[in-house]
């Protein structure tokens, strides 16, 4: 196994929204130590966004800037990282429909996320070949970079092993060409959003770094806390509290005594709150405004998407090269 910037790290997320703290805490925090270490590539997926929208692509341009300068604000680095644009690298989709043409259909349909998210999105028409064969284009996305490593959480190693099933299946009939990608597992943080649940935006309970302070400051103060305390000097429970799992994630010398302070009664769920959104804008107010700086200037953010894509495209050319040659599909120029 390469170790260092020999290896090659591939992951990608789609332009669905402004990027929020559970988005942060779950993958993108750990996109930015992985930097450090590896040679990564990071895309903004916006084939895979039409897998679930093709409905409805109108903001899918700005979307893309926005998720854009979200990404660079949080501290994803160009000069050290190739973040691009995974539709201006064109040969991606031709690998796609290469490794279609081996991959069984029974395959597709184990897909755990297939049935899960036919049954979530009932009210939409997703039992497209686009969505079927999506596996074989997340496939394409990392063998096409010769990745070595993919972050994944546990809950998504059955679409790295399938890439790994594709690549290993055209390697037994072409000869070897991919590399099989191992699983890096990260365990990112699960942020409970102002209602409790899990942030996410289908909940509506997201704090973007797009919001405004004022807006943080009253998202947090609107949160849910321990239901038990009815009073200030009542004892709290913190681990079922959603304020001090922000706590924990931003504000971490302080939370020892945060915790000490809660389950004694000696701290009301008040100015638990208005501590938590002090510290949290302490690191949200400084991306925010970096943010709105970058949204600004639209050019800029396009021209890093332009050359992070023409690195990842010279890169692609060379591996659907070998790909075509080893199936023996084509003519090269000087045939």
């Amino acid at each position: 196994m390469k170790k260092g910037k020999d290896a090659v790290v591939v992951s990608g997320a789609r332009p669905t929204g402004d990027i929020h703290l559970g988005n942060y805490a779950g993958a993108v925090s750990n996109w930015i130590s992985l930097q450090e270490e590896y040679t990564c590539f990071y895309f903004i997926a916006d084939y895979h966004a039409l897998t679930t929208s093709y409905q409805d692509t109108g903001g899918l341009r700005q979307k893309t800037l926005a998720v854009t300068a979200d990404y660079l604000a949080l501290g994803i680095d160009p000069e050290r990282t190739t973040l691009f644009l995974q539709s201006s690298v064109p040969e991606t989709a031709e690998l796609s429909l290469l490794l279609s043409m081996l991959t069984p259909v029974s395959w597709l349909e184990r897909n755990p996320s297939y049935k899960d998210l036919i049954s979530q999105l009932s009210n939409l028409e997703i039992r497209t070949l686009g969505f079927l064969g999506y596996p074989c284009l997340m496939a394409a996305d990392v063998l096409i970079y010769h990745a070595d490593l993919v972050p994944v959480g546990e809950d998504q190693l059955p679409h790295l092993e399938l890439a790994r099933e594709i690549a290993r299946r055209f390697n037994y009939y072409y000869g070897e060409t991919f590399p099989e990608p191992q699983a890096l597992l990260t365990r990112g943080r699960v942020l409970p959003g102002t209602d409790g649940r899990k942030m996410s935006k289908s909940y509506d309970n997201i704090i973007a770094f797009s919001d405004p302070p004022e807006s943080v400051k009253k998202k947090v103060m609107n949160m849910i806390t321990d239901p038990s305390r009815i009073r200030k000097t009542d004892p709290g429970h913190p681990e079922i509290c959603s304020v001090f799992a922000m706590h924990k994630e931003f504000n971490t010398s302080g939370c020892p005594g945060i915790e000490r302070l809660c389950r004694a009664g000696e701290i009301g769920c008040v100015d638990c709150k208005r501590d938590c959104a002090a510290k949290l804008l302490e690191f949200h107010a400084p991306v925010h405004e970096k943010r709105m700086d970058l949204l600004s200037r639209p050019g800029d953010l396009s021209d890093i998407l332009e050359q992070g894509s023409k690195t990842a495209r010279a890169l692609a050319r060379q591996t659907l090269a070998q790909a075509r040659e080893a199936i023996q599909i084509g003519f090269t120029a000087h045939e």
